[in-house]
């Protein structure tokens, strides 16, 4: 009798053709929904800076100079435009979560249902592994620690 040989097989899941591909629509929204979201942060942070700059602006006025009030509203606007660094990190975390989610959406349909003949292979990036793209030790100016 001569000894069989098998092969080892990857467990797999089998899914119907059509939730694979509304799964991969519904990634594929999501990434350009996180899209749109990154626009509106980097939009309102610009407004935000502007309006800092004019606050400051208008509170150098002679009769303002030398008085506490203005010295702690000047550190207040400071503090605030540090803050602003936030919307540096959550504009990576949100890259970086949709080359993720776009990675994933490709795999799946390339995965599920193969190249077509003469049909382009999108190109899909090595999902990231580090799974925490950004840093943040402490909140001081010029402190955050961008990947």
């Amino acid at each position: 009798m001569q000894p069989t040989l098998t092969t080892p097989t990857v467990p797999a899941v089998q899914m119907p053709v059509m939730l694979v591909a509304e799964v991969q629509d519904s990634l594929l929204v999501v990434v350009h929904d996180l899209s749109r979201l990154d626009g509106l942060l980097a939009h309102t942070m610009e407004n935000l800076m502007e309006r800092f700059t004019s606050a400051s602006a208008n509170l150098a006025t002679p009769a303002l100079m030398n008085t506490k009030e203005l010295d702690d509203v000047r550190s207040t606007l400071r503090a605030a435009v540090t803050e602003l660094q936030f919307q540096d990190m959550a504009s990576q975390l949100i890259v970086h979560t949709s080359k993720i989610l776009q990675g994933c959406a490709y795999r799946l349909a390339s995965e599920s249902m193969g190249g077509e003949d003469g049909e382009a292979v999108p190109f899909v990036e090595e999902v990231p592994e580090r799974p925490n793209p950004v840093t943040q030790d402490e909140m001081d100016a010029g402190s955050v620690e961008l990947f």
